[in-house]
């Protein structure tokens, strides 16, 4: 258990919840949630007339505030020995390069076995009291069947200035996918899609709203302006081709935003959805006319062709650049292999 000061200074005149949130230390990782749920458990108190009992109080310049925070709790979830790929780590963080078919977070129907599992067992006695549990701190996310690269954080300080990057948008993603059709910037069908631009160099653009599909909340749905769902960009680069005529191709996919199933909804929209996808792919068929025997392997991948392969950030606590790449896991160079095999790939 330990506790902190805080003064409320000059000019400040706002509720207690919001004013202490912006003068606690980033390294406490005090947002307001936690702070609300600290005031309702009594932990929060002015020097001069005792425990606080609303995050809506007036603060008044001059105000100290003693804040007591409790020793992080361990949480029910189980650490498991399960084996990581761990590409970086350090007192602060930790990167791994997550397999396909590994859920990140506890959930529904997907109680252990996750990389949560993994990290509370990895990290044992170096997690701090991120939101006031002893946890890994999950700053974003890749979906069950998508591998690649994802970081989470260690202490408190560092899932603050994480958690900051990826809201800002600053963090850089890329992602390399398997798809059906080629981006062509002469497409009229593409042009005329909603949302859907080409920026210099062939790069295609989608922009939308998204949020949860209105009759399968398991998905996700575009929606666009004055509609309901929250902004996102995606931007996808056309590395190569395969197929007479064109049917498949290997893309660069970059988020400007993150949300929930971002790349699949979102290159599913403009038609091009990825290979393997079971619920944004639905019953499109590989062209064996234009594939020939890699038609077969396009029909069988058991999973979205989809792999975190880049990621870039600042140092939460150092400052220090880091970059971060993962090779394409087997079954998907398998895949490219197959592809490539036509002998009708056209790299660009």
């Amino acid at each position: 258990m330990s506790e902190l000061i805080l003064t409320i200074p000059e000019g400040v005149n706002e509720r207690l919840d919001k004013a202490l949130a912006d003068l606690a230390p980033q390294e406490a990782a005090l947002s307001r949630s936690r702070l609300s749920r600290l005031i309702a458990d009594g932990a929060v108190s002015d020097e001069n007339n005792g425990p606080v009992t609303t995050p809506k109080t007036r603060v008044s310049p001059g105000q100290v505030f003693r804040i007591v925070l409790p020793a992080a709790a361990p949480v029910d979830t189980l650490p498991q020995n399960i084996p990581l790929n761990v590409v970086f780590e350090d007192d602060d963080l930790i990167v791994i390069d997550k397999p396909a078919g590994m859920v990140v977070h506890p959930a529904p129907g997907s109680p252990d076995g996750t990389l949560v599992n993994a990290l509370l067992h990895h990290c044992a006695g170096d997690l701090s009291g991120i939101g006031g549990e002893a946890r890994p701190g999950i700053v974003h996310r890749i979906d069950k069947d998508t591998s690649g690269l994802l970081v989470a954080a260690k202490s408190d300080r560092a899932h603050h200035g994480l958690a900051a990057q990826f809201e800002a948008h600053s963090a850089d993603r890329a992602y390399l996918a398997l798809a059906h059709g080629v981006i062509d910037p002469s497409d009229p069908r593409l042009r005329g899609t909603r949302g859907v631009s080409f920026e210099p160099g062939g790069v295609l653009r989608i922009s939308s709203r998204l949020d949860r599909h209105p009759g399968d909340r398991q998905k996700q749905a575009v929606f666009f302006d004055g509609e309901r769902g929250r902004h996102a960009v995606t931007r996808a680069r056309l590395l190569e081709e395969f197929g007479a005529p064109p049917s498949a191709m290997l893309v660069e996919c970059r988020l400007e935003t993150g949300r929930t199933h971002q790349i699949r909804v979102h290159m599913a929209h403009a038609g091009l959805g990825l290979i393997g996808d079971p619920v944004y792919g639905g019953a499109r068929k590989a062209s064996a006319r234009a594939l020939g025997d890699a038609a077969q392997s396009v029909q069988n991948f058991p999973r979205q062709a989809l792999h975190a392969a880049r990621l870039g950030f600042a140092h939460p606590v150092s400052g220090a650049e880091l970059e971060f790449t993962s090779p394409l896991p087997a079954d998907m160079q398998d895949l490219l292999a197959s592809l490539r095999g036509t002998g009708t790939s056209q790299s660009r």
